[in-house]
């Protein structure tokens, strides 16, 4: 009994796990059933919405390219209206073009058969004028040619005589018109800078008490005057001039030092050479400071900054170099004022243009060595201190050894003329001085007609003298011209040379 109900028990077990088996199995198969379903929806769904898509899409291209496919036939008809424009306007050209082809041909023929009346007329006139020439010439008793020469030489000199008629009225015209303003300005300047005169000479005078001083200065065997000379580079002149001894030297700051030493040793009382050089060395740094205050008090009294303290010391060496007896340092204030008046006259910088003037000369009191030019060693000096272009290039110009680029660069060779060529400004050697005269007369000698000429005013002008024969009125405006244009090719001169031709008939009879 007991194995029957394990039996039954596990026949039921069995058949109840088939059961559920079989249950489970149903419900797996009506989910996987319904799942599919879904998907087949969801797919359908999908589908459709593609096919939506794409149909919009494909409406859109559509669309657009009707656009384009219009616009390309819009444009082809608007290129055929154009070429049908244009063939018509050529079909009208050409007909145009026919018809003037037309008048052209009729123009040729009216021209050609008026050449030939023409031709026929000049053959008619060539007779007569052969005719007319021959008897021109067995009435003159000249040929054609000798005709025409005479003719020629007739015309030539009467067109000279206008053309200097005409010149002078031009020239003279310019002058009151151009020279007007220049000249206010000029004078103007002039008149508003004054400034002092003063020449120095390659020797000083050492005023001394007594002759008892010259032998201590001299020393014993001349130690003490040779002790001078070698620490100052000064020649010491020891003559019989009572109280005075000479100072000899190109140099004016050496001898500035060797009169400063000499009299602080002739008051001093001790005169040996130590001490002597003891004092020259202390001369020479007071010296120093001297000159860069001379250049500092000058750069203040003309409102000049921002210079470099080497300029600034060269400024002040001015004050012992001398030009043509001009005093360099007076000479460089003097061109100073008159350029920034100038300038401002002429609506230009007055600041620019008075560095400049300062500084121009500034290659004369170089310490360096060199064969260069003064102008072009003063424009290398400041270009060194970082001076601006306008002021280097009107150094480098004053004396025309480099192209002038700004317009400062004339107004300081003006005004460096202005201030050299001042009667008693500047001082020359007698015998160049002599020499420039006589070579001045006698230029205008060697033009024909001239009988005399004499140089006045110390050579700033010319009075030619010429016979009333041999040069008429109006050829010595020419003979004038042609003076003043040799004087200038040839020679060298300060300032310029005003050249006058006098012509005068005189008439004289003796009454008896």
């Amino acid at each position: 009994m007991d194995t029957m109900t394990m039996v039954i028990g596990i026949v039921a077990l069995l058949g109840g796990a088939g059961l559920m088996w079989v249950l489970q199995r149903s419900a797996l198969q009506s989910q996987r059933k319904s799942i599919l379903d879904e998907a087949q929806k969801d797919a359908e769904i999908i589908k459709k919405e593609k096919l939506m898509q794409a149909k919009e899409k494909f409406l859109q291209l559509k669309e657009e390219h009707e656009k384009v496919i219009h616009e390309k036939n819009r444009k082809i008809s608007e290129a055929e209206s154009r070429v049908k424009q244009k063939e018509n306007t050529l079909n009208q050209r050409l007909g145009d073009t026919k018809k003037r082809e037309q008048q052209i041909d009729d123009l040729k023929e009216n021209l050609g058969r008026q050449l030939e009346v023409v031709e026929k007329k000049q053959d008619d006139l060539a007779g007569l004028y052969s005719k007319q020439v021959k008897q021109l010439e067995s009435l003159s008793g000249l040929s054609a040619d000798e005709a025409k020469e005479q003719m020629k030489e007739v015309l030539v000199a009467e067109a000279k005589t206008e053309a200097m008629g005409l010149m002078k009225e031009i020239v003279d015209e310019a002058k009151i018109n151009a020279n007007k303003e220049a000249k206010k300005i000029v004078v103007e300047t002039i008149q508003r800078v004054a400034t002092e005169q003063a020449i120095e000479n390659s020797v000083s005078v050492f005023n001394i008490e007594s002759d008892e001083i010259k032998g201590r200065i001299i020393g014993r065997e001349g130690r003490n005057i040779r002790a001078i000379e070698a620490a100052t580079g000064v020649e010491i002149i020891v003559d019989d001039t009572p109280e005075a001894i000479i100072l000899s030297c190109f140099d004016s700051v050496r001898r500035e030092i060797a009169r400063l030493s000499l009299h602080q040793l002739v008051t001093d009382g001790r005169i040996h050479p130590a001490r002597i050089e003891e004092v020259v060395a202390k001369t020479k740094k007071r010296l120093d400071e001297e000159i860069i205050e001379t250049g500092k008090r000058t750069c203040i009294d003309l409102n000049i900054h921002g210079l470099h303290p080497e300029l600034i010391r060269m400024i002040g060496r001015m004050k012992y170099r001398s030009s043509y007896g001009q005093n360099l340092l007076q000479h460089s204030r003097e061109v100073a004022n008159l350029c920034a008046t100038m300038a401002a006259e002429l609506g230009l910088n007055a600041k620019v243009a008075k560095r400049a003037g300062l500084l121009h000369d500034i290659g004369k009191v170089s310490d360096e060595e060199s064969e260069m030019p003064h102008a072009i060693l003063g424009m290398k000096i400041a270009e060194k201190y970082n001076e601006k272009a306008d002021v280097c290039n009107a150094i480098g110009a004053h004396h025309d050894e480099i192209e002038m680029t700004t317009l400062i660069s004339p107004i300081v060779q003006v005004c460096d003329a202005v201030s050299g060529a001042r009667p008693g400004a500047r001082r020359e050697i007698l015998d160049s001085y002599i020499q420039r005269i006589h070579d001045l007369e006698r230029i205008p000698l060697e033009y024909p007609g001239v009988e005399k000429s004499y140089a006045i005013q110390a050579g700033r002008e010319l009075r030619v003298i010429v016979s009333s024969d041999k040069v008429k009125d109006e050829e010595a405006s020419t003979l004038a011209f042609q003076i003043s244009e040799k004087i200038q090719d040839e020679m060298t001169y300060p300032g310029q040379v005003k050249v006058t031709v006098i012509r005068e008939m005189r008439a004289t009879s003796i009454a008896r």
